[in-house]
Parts: structure tokens; sequence; C-alpha cells
């Protein structure tokens, strides 16, 4: 079980836990004071009551620190004022806050056993009332046990909210974390997906033209380590993410990065058309960074799958959203299976509010997602 203080805080949560133990402080010279000259004590405050309250209060400003040495040192001080003076009013009460703070800790049942060696000892030095006046004794002695009770209570009630809090935070930060993993993992899956296919297509060529056209073969093996080097550098981005640390992530790429990636798509012999309507460049980062996902994706179908020679994509931005389309004239399908990729795709535009229609269109395969904008209803 953590300690509920924790020893490094923010700044600002520091600075208001020192005004509150100094707030504790006040509250405790105050009370102490006023408590015991209200018992109508005749001695001069300054033989022995002020300095008790002074140091009670000085204590508290370590209680975070030590908070089962502040609440000893705080109960001696307190059994050495009595010894000193005539005051009858009460054992427990003085060092409340002290008790309060060290029920907060792991060590909780010392706090409990100490309270209750404190109260046994009250009982005993109040023991000659008991003859006079059974019901005062009873009273007094209820009141000092039921207000340790309280004060435990209160501690371990406060230490399990915090701790409860903490796990929610904890929480929290792993699903935020877990949501991060499964982005950078679609992410790895789009890299991957569109690196083999234009690579294996750049091999192709190279393959069949190596002995007749040697030139042709070194262009197209340059295309290819051109792209492989490329998405070594965005997986290197990415592993860190899958590895739970920052270290190495770079920004997603956008729409800006549209005419890297259509250039792979014609340097693997695909005839691309690229259609910009509206104002593209105005889109924030998120359906920026779907659009281009999704637009990649189509385009590795369309290489891996449609046996296309041309593609049209279509990207429209209007003020309430933004829709991305990507034609081809391969061939169609009259069965679509749900593949990790078009799940991506569905998955992006659906996360934030959009929608995604794939299917055979006159001539070819269609993939059309429309995305909201700034919370616009699609």
């Amino acid at each position: 079980m953590a300690p509920p203080f924790p020893r490094r805080a923010p700044a600002a949560v520091r600075h208001s836990a020192r005004l509150l133990d100094l707030a504790f402080a006040l509250i405790t010279v105050v009370g102490v004071v006023t408590g015991v000259m209200a018992a109508e004590v005749r001695e001069s405050p300054w033989a022995g009551l002020i300095p008790l309250a002074l140091f009670l209060g000085a204590l508290l400003l370590f209680r975070r620190r030590w908070p089962l040495i502040v609440l000893l040192l705080s109960i001696g001080a307190i059994f050495l004022y009595r010894f000193n003076s005539h005051f009858q009013g009460g054992w427990i009460w003085p060092a409340s806050i002290a008790y309060f703070s060290a029920a907060c800790t792991p060590r909780v049942r010392w706090v409990a056993l100490i309270g209750a060696a404190q109260l046994v000892y009250a009982a005993v030095d109040f023991w000659p009332v008991l003859s006079e006046n059974a019901n005062r004794f009873l009273v007094h002695i209820a009141g000092e046990g039921l207000l340790l009770a309280s004060l435990i209570g209160a501690g371990l009630c406060h230490a399990t909210a915090l701790r409860w809090r903490e796990r929610l935070r904890e929480t929290d930060g792993r699903a935020r974390a877990a949501e991060e993993r499964l982005r950078a993992a679609r992410e790895v899956h789009d890299i991957v997906a569109h690196t083999l296919a234009v690579v294996g297509v750049q091999l192709n060529v190279a393959a069949d033209t190596l002995e007749e056209a040697p030139d042709e073969a070194a262009a197209a093996l340059r295309v290819a380590k051109d792209v492989r080097n490329r998405a070594m550098a965005d997986l290197t981005s990415l592993i860190g993410v899958l590895r739970d640390t920052s270290d190495g992530t770079a920004p997603q790429p956008d729409l800006a990065a549209l005419d890297t990636l259509i250039a792979d798509a014609r340097a693997a012999g695909l005839r691309v058309v690229l259609d910009q309507r509206g104002d593209p460049a105005s889109l924030p980062a998120a359906p920026a960074v779907a659009v281009y996902r999704i637009v990649q994706e189509a385009l590795t179908n369309t290489l891996k799958h449609a046996g296309a020679t041309t593609a049209e994509v279509t990207i429209e931005r209007a003020p309430s959203a933004v829709t991305v389309e990507v034609k081809d004239d391969g061939r169609g399908c009259e069965e679509i299976v749900e593949s990790h990729g078009l799940a991506g795709m569905r998955e992006r535009a659906s996360a934030l509010g959009g929608t995604l229609a794939v299917g055979s269109a006159p001539g070819g395969f269609s993939v059309r997602a429309r995305i909201p904008v700034a919370g616009s209803p699609v």
C-alpha cells in the first residue's frame, strides 16, 4: 500500500499542501489554547499551555514526512503538560490532527494501538471520578474513545480515497497507452502493407527486365530501396509506442505527404489522378491523418488485388466534413471480405464520427469515406 502523501508532487500541489499544513498548525494552536482555557485552568497560559500549543502546531508542519513520529511527540508533549498542570479536559483531542495524519499511512495498526494505550491510561487517570460521578466518567471515556475511532476512521477513508483516485489515474493512463499502441499497430499494418505492395511490383519489374533492360531494372530497384527506407523510418518511429516508450516517435503523415504516396504508386505502374477540392490544407490533424491512411490503404489494395491500371483519388473539403474517394478501373468484387485493411479504414472513419462505404463501382472498385470536421454532424 503506497503512502498517501507522495514524496514528489507537482509544484502547485506541494504549495497547496504546505498551506494546508500551516492552516492545521494554526487551528491546533488556537484550538488547544481555547480548549484548555475554557476548562478554567488557573495556571498562567505562558507557564505551559502556550508552549504546548505552539509545539503541537509546529509538529504538524512535518506530519507528511514523519506522521508517526509527530504523533508520538504530540502525545509525549500532552503527557508532560498533564503531569505539570491541573488540566483534566481530555487526552486525545489536542492531538486530533496528528492522529488523523498518522492514520492515513500504512501503519494505521500502530496508530490504533497507540490510541488504545493512551485511552487506557486516560481511564486509569480518570478512575477516581468513577466513585463520585459514574456518568461523568463514562461520558468522558466514551467521548475520548469515540473521538479516537472517528479520527482513525477518517484517516482510513482519506487514504482509501487517495489510493482509489491513484488507481483511476493509472487505469486511465493504461487505457490511453493501450489506445495509442492500437493506433500504432494500425499504422504499422498500413506501412507494411503499402511497402510490400510497392516493393513487390518493383521487384517484379526488375526481375523481368534485368537481362533485357538493365537500366530499367536498376531504376525499379532504386524505387524499391527508397520506399523501403521511408517505411523503415516510419516503423522505427512507431516501435517505441508499441514498446511503451515515447522515444523516437514522429509526427504522423497527413495530406502534405500525399505526393510521396502517389509517387510511390505511380512508380509501381499505377496511373494515379489526384483531385483536391476546397482547401484540404485547412483540415485538423486527426482527419488529415485518417484521410492519408485511407488513401494509402485503398491504393495498396488496388496494387495488390485489383489488377487496375488507373486510380482516381478525390478529396473534397466542405465546411463541415471532408470526403475522400478512391476509384480504380480494376476487377470489382461481388462479395467483400472485411480484411484488416478495410477494418482499419472503417475504424479510422468511425473513430472520428464518420462513415466508410466500399464496393464495386462502374468499371472497377470504390472506397468512399466521409469524416466530419470539428465535431460537425455527418
